[in-house]
C-alpha cells in the first residue's frame, strides 16, 4: 500500500525487516524445542540469537541468485552465525516459516483493526446520543418517507460496527494458528512438540492438521471479514456524501481554515474524505475473491496463493486501518445541521404523515383500499400544488364526515414518530 494511505504502526508489521525478524523468531523457537528433545546440541538457539543479524539487502542479493526467499534468509543468517547455523530449520519446510509468519502478521494487524473499531464505536455512540431526538426525514429509494432522528441513523451504524467487531474477533481467532509439520504435513522429520512450543512462543494455536500449508479457508474468512467491514465503511460514507449535497446539506465534513475544495471553483467544499473511503472500500473488497480462490490449492501444496497473499495481506489490512481511522475522524468532527433537517422535513408540506392518516381512516371504518385512495389523492395534490397536506385533508368532506378536524390535526405530530426511541436506544446500547 502506498504511503498516502498507510499508518506507521500497521505498516511496520508488513515491512521486510519485521517479516524476517518473525522468521528468525520462529526458527529460534523451533531450535529451543529441539534442544529440549536433544535433537540438536544444547545452546544452539542462544548462540544463533546472539550472532544473527537481519540484513534485508543481503537477503535480497542472495535471493536474486537462488530464487528462494527462505533459503536466502537462512543463508544470510548462517553467514553471521557460523557452524551453529546448520541446526536451523531441521526437519522443517519453507511453508512452516511462511505460513506461521503470515498468520502472525494477520493476527497483529487484526488487533490494530479491532482497536480502530473500538475508537470508532466511541465516536458513533457519542453522536447517536447527542442527536437522539434531532428530527430529520427518513428516506427510502432516496425519497422522503417518514420522520426519524439523526441519532437513530447513527445508532444503525453503531450496531453494524458492533457486529463487525465480533466478526473480526472471530476471524482473528480463526487465523491465529501455527504449523511446523514439515513436508506434506506428516511430522516425518520433526516432532509435533516443536510445533506446540513455537505456537506457545508466538501466542498462536496449533493447526490441527496442515497439508504442508495452513488451510486457506481460514484466510478466506479473515479477508471476507475485512471486505464486510469495508462495505460498512462505504455505507456510512455514502450516507454522509448524500446528506452533504448542496440541496440537502444536513451534515457536512469538517473543512479546515486553510483547506481548498477546488482548483477552479473557490466556493467548493466537497465530501472528499467520504469519497476517498468509498474508493478504499472497493480496493479492500477486491482482495476477497482472490482469498476465496486461494482455498483450492493442488494436493498438499502449491504456491498459487503466494503472490496473492504477498499483496493482499499488507494492502487490505493497511488500507482498512487507514479507512477506519479516517472515518473516525470524520464522525468526531462532523458538522450536523438540525435546522436544515427541520427545513427539509417541511418541504413536502407534511405528506409524510400519510400513513398515520391512512391508519386512522381504516380505524374509522374505511376499507384499506378506500382509505389509501383518499390519502394518496390529497398527498399528491399537496406535492403537485405545493399545498398543505393537512389543509387538503381537512377540506375533504369524505374524511371529515368520519373524523373530526381536531382529531385530524392531532395526527400531524412529530412525537408520534419518536415515542419508541428510548426502547431502540436501550436495547441497542446494551449489546456489546
Amino acid at each position: 500500500m502506498i504511503d498516502r494511505y498507510s499508518r506507521k504502526e500497521i505498516k511496520e508489521i508488513w515491512e521486510d525487516k519485521n517479516k524476517y525478524s518473525i522468521w528468525l523468531d520462529i526458527e529460534l523457537a523451533a531450535a529451543e524445542a529441539m534442544e529440549k528433545l536433544k535433537i540438536i546440541p544444547k545452546g544452539v538457539s542462544q548462540k544463533v540469537k546472539s550472532k544473527a543479524k537481519i540484513n534485508v539487502k543481503r537477503i535480497s542479493q542472495i535471493e536474486d541468485k537462488v530464487k528462494h526467499d527462505v533459503i536466502a534468509f537462512l543463508t544470510s543468517i548462517n553467514e553471521k552465525v557460523g557452524k551453529e547455523g546448520r541446526y536451523l530449520h531441521k526437519g522443517m519446510t519453507s511453508s512452516d516459516v511462511l505460513d506461521t509468519c503470515f498468520n502472525f502478521q494477520l493476527k497483529k494487524s487484526g488487533e490494530i483493526l479491532l482497536n480502530d473499531i473500538n475508537q470508532l464505536l466511541v465516536s458513533i455512540k457519542r453522536q447517536a446520543i447527542k442527536h437522539k431526538y434531532t428530527l430529520c426525514i427518513g428516506r427510502s429509494h432516496g425519497i422522503h418517507a417518514e420522520p426519524t432522528t439523526f441519532g437513530l441513523k447513527m445508532l444503525t451504524f453503531y450496531q453494524e460496527f458492533i457486529r463487525n467487531k465480533k466478526r473480526l474477533n472471530d476471524s482473528i481467532k480463526e487465523i491465529s494458528t501455527c504449523a511446523i509439520s514439515g513436508a506434506v504435513g506428516t511430522f516425518a522429520n520433526i516432532d509435533p512438540s516443536v510445533e506446540k512450543h513455537v505456537a506457545k512462543k508466538l501466542k498462536l494455536n496449533v493447526e490441527p492438521i496442515s497439508t504442508q500449508v495452513i488451510p486457506r479457508d481460514r484466510h478466506a474468512q479473515f479477508f471476507s471479514t475485512l471486505g464486510i467491514i469495508a462495505s460498512s465503511i462505504e455505507r456510512f460514507a455514502t450516507e454522509i456524501r448524500h446528506l452533504q449535497r448542496t440541496e440537502v446539506l444536513e451534515v457536512e465534513e469538517f473543512f479546515g481554515k486553510k483547506q481548498k475544495g477546488s482548483s477552479a471553483m473557490p466556493h467548493k467544499k466537497n465530501p472528499i474524505l467520504s469519497e476517498n473511503l468509498t474508493g478504499l472500500a472497493r480496493l479492500i473488497r477486491s482482495c476477497v475473491v482472490p482469498a476465496l480462490e486461494n482455498i483450492a490449492l493442488w494436493h498438499e501444496r502449491d504456491i498459487s496463493h503466494s503472490a496473492v497473499e504477498r499483496n493482499i495481506g499488507p494492502d487490505a489490512t493497511i488500507a482498512l486501518d487507514f479507512a477506519l481511522a479516517r472515518l473516525n475522524n470524520i464522525i468526531k468532527n462532523l458538522n450536523v445541521y438540525p435546522k436544515k433537517m427541520v427545513s427539509n422535513l417541511n418541504i413536502t408540506n407534511g405528506i409524510f404523515f400519510s400513513q398515520r392518516v391512512l391508519l386512522e381512516l381504516t380505524d374509522a371504518g374505511f376499507s384499506r383500499e378506500q382509505a389509501y385512495k383518499l390519502v394518496q389523492k390529497n398527498a399528491m395534490k399537496a406535492w403537485k400544488e405545493n399545498s398543505s397536506f393537512l389543509s387538503n385533508i381537512i377540506l375533504d368532506k369524505k374524511i371529515t364526515n368520519k373524523i373530526p378536524v381536531n382529531k385530524l390535526k392531532k395526527l400531524f405530530n412529530f412525537s408520534y414518530h419518536t415515542k419508541k426511541i428510548n426502547i431502540i436506544f436501550s436495547r441497542s446500547l446494551k449489546q456489546k
